[in-house]
């Protein structure tokens, strides 16, 4: 089988490189027809007259007719506005749309860059809702992700099927040792949907346990009087992500309240069961799909803070529990998610599209 990874996805986003990594790990010749649009941006979501001639520009590109060896396309995340050109590209080959989230639950709801009744808001609900409708099969990273994705685009729910995100198994795999001193680990962008507040807010009720913050995003200006256990690092190379989990006492998920922030489980939950970093995370219908509380994972209640500050501290308290749930966490990566799993997966979603 021969795969086009198709569109103006970003290219080093852990959702593409690892459907990519798992494919080709299972058989599937992969190859990228990519006009970057978002790499390099800080903001990379950033939405307007700019982003949207950058856009067109490469949906112009894109949009030529596949050679006639290849078998199925995949258009990658973020690609919404690709699909059309996916669809012309393609003929009458499969379309399988790699969707991860709506652009405007992420831009309205999540990130709150447009009101809800605005006409952009409304643009990118039919952008959302078009690109859904085009594919022929899509492929988001929950049930409840693929419950809300029918039901707002209104497709039958067979046309919405679900493979876990996972991680790359060339880089994320066990080592996890926690060094010294102890430190509680979140790596990834400061937006709403991880429930930045609860996180400091955490740190603040626990302040002999060292937090250390890896990311950069719109809620930078939360830190400014982050508590002084909180050590935070705008960036940390990709590839120097394992270490940080290897030596991390424990990793955090997400905590925000939002629908969103209820039905997915991040990358980042991902890479530290790969890793057998010790997890904790909110408990919501998403994470209940993969973990269980005590056992794979400490779960919290979203946005208590009490609650996260006293699971940090059990884990650093109990060494041989830390040890336990990393040990069970990375059993349950095995079992669910890692590539030779996912690869045999998306394989299959293919051969049925």
């Amino acid at each position: 089988m021969k795969v086009l990874y198709f569109g103006t996805y970003e290219r080093d986003y852990p959702r593409n490189a690892q459907v990519i990594s798992a494919l080709r790990s299972v058989g599937v010749e992969v190859e990228e027809r990519h006009v970057p649009v978002w790499e390099g941006r800080r903001r990379s979501w950033a939405a307007g007259a700019g982003a949207a001639a950058r856009i067109a520009l490469a949906e112009a590109r894109l949009a030529r007719r596949a050679p006639a060896d290849v078998d199925a396309f995949v258009v990658g995340y973020p690609g919404q506005p690709d699909l059309p050109a996916a669809r012309y590209a393609a003929g009458r080959r499969p379309v399988v749309f790699n969707a991860l989230v709506s652009l405007h639950e992420t831009l309205v709801d999540d990130r709150r860059r447009f009101r809800p009744s605005s006409l952009a808001a409304r643009a990118l609900a039919a952008i959302d809702r078009t690109a859904l409708r085009t594919a022929d099969l899509v492929v988001t990273d929950t049930g409840a992700n693929a419950d809300f994705l029918a039901d707002f685009a209104c497709l039958p729910r067979s046309r919405v099927e679900v493979c876990l995100v996972g991680a790359e198994d060339r880089l994320f795999r066990p080592g996890w040792q926690a060094a010294d001193p102890w430190t509680c680990l979140f790596v990834g962008k400061l937006i709403p949907l991880h429930g930045l507040e609860t996180i400091l807010a955490a740190a603040r009720l626990a302040p002999d346990v060292p937090f250390r913050l890896v990311g950069s995003g719109q809620l930078e200006p939360a830190l400014a009087d982050r508590p002084p256990n909180v050590n935070w690092l705008p960036w940390v190379e990709y590839e120097l992500l394992p270490q940080e989990l290897h030596r991390a006492g424990c990793a955090l998920g997400v905590f925000g309240r939002s629908p969103k922030a209820a039905r997915v489980i991040p990358n980042k939950a991902f890479q530290a069961l790969a890793c057998g970093t010790p997890l904790v995370t909110a408990a919501t219908p998403g994470a209940s799909e993969l973990l269980v509380d005590g056992e794979s994972a400490l779960l919290v209640p979203p946005g208590d803070p009490q609650a996260l500050a006293d699971a940090v501290r059990r884990l650093r308290d109990d060494p041989a529990l830390a040890e336990r749930i990393g040990r069970a966490g990375r059993a349950r990566y095995e079992e669910r998610a890692s590539e030779a799993v996912l690869g045999a997966r998306w394989r299959a979603l293919l051969e049925r599209a």
